[in-house]
């Protein structure tokens, strides 16, 4: 039926950047959806960053992929989270026009050279000597590649869960793709159960708005993708409001009627995203649950409720969604579901997101045991290059833990794996202080740029940025005023008096003093964007704390560059622990620093094989 290099099974979040990728860099791509209407949906929150989650987003912008693009194009309501904490922390998020959201994305894949776009059921990947030689459809069409990159997401084997009540389904009553996971399991992967679930959608004009509290966003909105120095949006309003104890009362009575508790469902579900009944049996104390009610577009009347997914009969569900402030007469039109589906253990697969016994077959978002649109995307777009440097003979494009968070994403889930679906967190990263969502463009497009992905203007925005706030930096430190000069302005803000000259760059370490504020005592400043101005601001002020955590990097890079022979028999190490030879020798690291990371491995294992590796560097010479 046709020839392809890279063909993407799924349009998801993780497939439309993985076939974005995979095109942009000049390889003939196909992307197959078993709905087209299924193209970059959100089957879940109508929202695209938040905490940790922002981060990726921003990285995937940098490396030149498209989530970023898309929410600034289809943004309703923009905010900075953490903002009362640490620049490392602050994570930007957006509610989206979902279906604006898919529309965009849609025709950005219908619009993009050397990509193909069919609405296709893949169900099989021929594989023959380890090899991928292409991929059969529904239809018995053959379509011939030399990579596949497997981005499912909850499609595979999806089975929904209401009450008592079970079917085969995809998300969104889409239908579920059962034959491509029984030809897989048959391929070799161990596939197993994992579980996730949405909250009911009630009609907006149903809601008593004066019972909740309102939730504006942010007067000055940052966008998502560097391309975008600032963004004009009407925004929306979402609301706020809280379960009580007769709410809790409801579902404690109908703990028997949720399939969670019923047995019906055998799969793993998110700790960190669990339904409303798993929240009030395990905490039982809590007398109420935040909830966010969410429009999900400008065309629509349906509004999410954040907090509340369910496995729980429709009848249990409209009682307890009518005792909420605000709810009490609400509309549902989609009650709340669970649903379960097939996902690989992903700690089948080498760090470039390659299946280790398969050569060619690359994986990414919900299928490699993740939640959510944006880990998916930033998996995607790493299958994706990595799928595209694989078909034209190029080392793979890895990040390490201290250059972004996709690559704490990608080391999680390959290294130390995950048993429930695996979100980032800030607290996962290391060096969070270093992998900023400010500075993702400096940590990352170069890098981009290299591989092929990041246009030539793109790099050229990002030249001119990084001069900028560099030529800024330098004058800052060249400038200095008096007590003459400052002292007024000083006392103005709250900030002590000057008892000599100082630098402007010294002047700004000190908490209350901000850049956008010396305007009054430093006329001579250039004309700068917002993105210069906070990078300027947050490498600043944090000048001690960036070098103390750049030090720790190099330590973690030395063991980084301590690289692991592919073919080393840990069973021949003497002195490693039973434990340790049989996890190395299951995930075969790359090197030293990633064994480390390995659970089960420990520090005394690692410094024998340090001994080892020493031993025979030596030998050979």
């Amino acid at each position: 039926m046709g020839e392809y290099e890279v063909i993407v099974i799924g349009a998801g979040h993780a497939g439309c950047e993985a076939a974005l990728a995979s095109a942009r860099m000049g390889h003939r791509t196909l992307i197959l959806s078993m709905n087209l209407e299924a193209v970059a949906m959100m089957p879940c929150n109508p929202s695209i960053g938040g905490t940790g989650k922002g981060h990726l987003v921003r990285e995937i912008d940098a490396l030149g992929g498209e989530m970023g693009v898309n929410i600034d194009k289809t943004c309703m309501q923009s905010r900075m989270l953490n903002t009362s904490k640490g620049p490392a922390v602050h994570s930007l998020r957006a509610q989206a026009d979902k279906h604006l959201y898919h529309m965009e994305m849609k025709k950005t894949i219908e619009e993009q050279e050397n990509l193909d776009m069919k609405q296709m059921e893949a169900v099989d990947i021929d594989v023959q000597d380890g090899k991928v030689c292409g991929v059969i459809t529904r239809t018995n069409a053959y379509y011939r590649c030399k990579a596949v990159v497997i981005a499912t997401g909850t499609f595979l084997k999806g089975r929904i869960f209401i009450g008592s009540s079970n079917f085969p389904s995809g998300p969104n009553g889409l239908a579920p793709s059962s034959d491509l996971s029984d030809n897989l399991k048959r391929l070799g992967l161990n596939l197993r159960r994992f579980k996730t679930g949405t909250p009911a959608r009630a009609l907006s004009d149903t809601f008593h708005y004066d019972k909740m509290l309102r939730q504006d966003g942010d007067e000055r909105i940052v966008p998502f993708s560097f391309m975008n120095d600032s963004l004009d949006v009407d925004q929306v309003p979402c609301w706020l409001t809280y379960t009580n104890e007769r709410t809790h009362e409801i579902i404690r009575e109908n703990f028997g009627r949720s399939a969670l508790f019923g047995g019906e469902i055998e799969g793993v579900g998110p700790r960190y995203c669990p339904s409303i009944e798993d929240k009030i049996n395990r905490f039982p104390e809590r007398k109420r649950h935040q909830l966010f009610v969410e429009p999900e577009g400008r065309l629509t009347n349906e509004m999410y409720i954040q907090g509340m997914s369910t496995s729980l009969p429709e009848d249990v569900q409209e009682q307890f969604y009518h005792t909420i402030e605000g709810l009490e007469d609400i509309a549902i039109t989609r009650p709340a579901y669970a649903i379960e589906y097939d996902c690989i253990n992903p700690l089948e697969l080498k760090q470039d997101l390659e299946y280790r016994d398969i050569h060619g077959m690359f994986c990414a978002g919900q299928f490699n045991g993740s939640s959510g649109y944006e880990e998916a995307a930033a998996q995607g777009l790493m299958a994706g290059i990595n799928a595209a440097l694989e078909v034209s003979g190029k080392d793979p494009f890895i990040l390490d833990r201290s250059e972004a968070y996709i690559g704490v994403l990608v080391d999680d889930l390959v290294t130390k794996g995950t048993n429930e679906p695996y979100r980032i967190m800030t607290s996962r990263a290391e060096y969070r202080l270093v992998l900023r969502q400010d500075n993702a463009d400096e940590r990352l497009t170069e890098k981009g740029y290299r591989i092929g992905l990041v246009t030539e203007e793109r790099y050229q925005k990002f030249l001119a940025s990084r001069e900028m706030a560099r030529a800024e930096m330098k004058r800052l430190k060249e400038t200095t005023v008096g007590p003459q000069d400052a002292d007024e302005f000083l006392v103005k803000i709250g900030s002590s008096p000057l008892n000599n000259r100082v630098s402007l760059f010294d002047l700004l370490k000190r908490p209350e003093v901000h850049y956008n504020d010396l305007a009054e005592i430093d006329p001579g400043r250039p004309e700068l964007t917002q993105h210069v101005i906070d990078v300027i601001e947050v490498n600043i002020k944090y000048e001690g704390y960036i070098r103390m955590q750049e030090r720790k990097i190099q330590k973690f890079k030395k063991l980084e560059s301590k690289k692991l022979p592919a073919d080393l028999d840990y069973e021949e190490i003497d002195n490693l622990r039973i434990e340790a030879r049989q996890k190395l020798n299951q995930l075969h690291p790359t090197s030293v620093g990633q064994a480390s990371r390995i659970s089960g491995v420990s520090p005394a294992d690692i410094n024998v094989l340090l001994i080892y590796l020493e031993k025979r560097r030596r030998v050979r010479g």
